[in-house]
């Protein structure tokens, strides 16, 4: 049941792993803060493997760019399409019941340092598909005012996550790893976040690589080999890793060059032990950044599909060992939200943003100019 104080919103999320669509339908509270009060339904979309090639290919140059953008981008609207239809079903909702799709698109180019980022997307052709009102393009605002444009989930993180006179860290394990620092001791409940480095890119590119699977299952395949401690050594030195944030990267820097190039001397590592040091990268370079940037924090809360790598979990409280860190190590479903969901509610929380003109970025994270209103608005009509 909807009671009148409330407005649906969708969120659609596909990030740097190139695995599918995540959507959540959930309900926002119209007369507070706007943070979430339930989430209605959940959905995944799988992407089909010619467009997860397709989209893998945009990452680099290439021959009819603009062409080969478009068409992907349409075949995304379908998906993101058949997504809002399963959640629609799911609910038993009409199309005209959802105020809006937050719809944060595929990113293919990510440099604001040069002043832009690309998300692939047909956001014109998902409302007329849906006919719902679409809210999409939402870090180009944020690079405008010279920020990074990434992370964008530290203000969610910080309105759903923070609690009061404590330290928490949320780490979002996706293609890439972002944290959120959230600061429940100062009154304005002040949150930096930033990117720290891959994710699970190179554990799940190695995994399809050897093994011909999508992803290391739990990290079993990791759990079976040994870390190389020079080929670790030399993965983490890597200037990101100690650049002061505001920071954000992706695939246009740890890219399949960027790993083969520092392989190149460890051509007889078994494949198991080079994965087992994949897993160690992210486990460490996310740990090395908690060290750096949260003293005192009280508990972790992992999300993304991170959260289900049993070997990297293992691998993360281990460094953190090492960097005398005794703070509680969980998934977010502790704090009540899947971490499969945590990244496509915080798109639906920044359409909800964008519809009630309240800004949707943390200059602090970003080191943008000011707040600012994220989005534009695609209407269903």
């Amino acid at each position: 049941m909807i009671i009148e104080t409330q407005s649906l919103f969708i969120g659609l999320m596909s990030g740097t792993s190139l695995d599918g669509v995540d959507g959540v339908l959930a309900a926002f509270d119209t007369e507070a803060t706007g943070q979430a009060l339930r989430m209605l339904a959940s959905s995944y979309t799988a992407f089909p493997a010619s467009l997860r090639a397709g989209l893998m290919a945009l990452q680099a140059a290439g021959g009819n760019e603009i062409h080969r953008e478009a068409l992907a981008a349409n075949q995304l609207a379908a998906l993101y399409a058949e997504c809002v239809q399963q959640l629609l079903k799911q609910a038993q909702l009409p199309a005209d019941a959802i105020r809006a799709i937050g719809c944060h698109g595929q990113t293919i180019r990510h440099c604001p340092h040069l002043g832009y980022t690309k998300q692939t997307n047909n956001p014109a052709l998902l409302a007329e598909m849906t006919e719902i009102d679409v809210i999409a393009d939402f870090r180009s605002r944020d690079v405008a005012a010279g920020g990074q444009g990434a992370p964008l989930v530290p203000a969610f993180h910080q309105a759903v996550f923070a609690k009061a006179h404590a330290i928490r860290v949320v780490a979002n394990i996706g293609g890439m790893t972002n944290i959120s620092i959230l600061d429940g001791r100062a009154g304005d409940g002040s949150a930096i976040g930033f990117d720290t480095g891959p994710g699970n890119v190179f554990m799940d590119a190695w995994t399809a690589r050897h093994r011909g699977q999508p992803y290391d299952a739990g990290g079993a395949w990791a759990a079976s080999g040994n870390v190389l401690p020079e080929l670790l050594s030399l993965l983490r030195n890597e200037p990101f890793f100690t650049l002061k944030p505001p920071k954000s990267t992706g695939r246009d820097l740890f890219d399949e060059n960027w790993l083969a190039t520092r392989l190149s001397a460890f051509g007889n590592a078994a494949p198991e032990d080079v994965q087992a040091t994949l897993t160690a990268l992210t486990a460490y370079t996310l740990a090395d950044a908690i060290a750096a940037h949260a003293h005192s924090v009280e508990a972790i809360y992992v999300c993304g599909g991170g959260a289900y790598n049993a070997e990297l979990l293992r691998q993360l409280q281990q460094a953190l060992s090492g960097h005398h860190i005794t703070a509680s190590l969980s998934s977010t479903a502790t704090l009540g939200i899947s971490p499969n969901h945590v990244e496509a509610l915080a798109f639906a929380w920044l359409a909800q943003r964008f519809d009630s003109r309240r800004p949707g970025n943390l200059p602090a994270v970003t080191g943008a100019r000011g707040l600012r209103i994220l989005g534009a608005l695609y209407p269903a009509q």
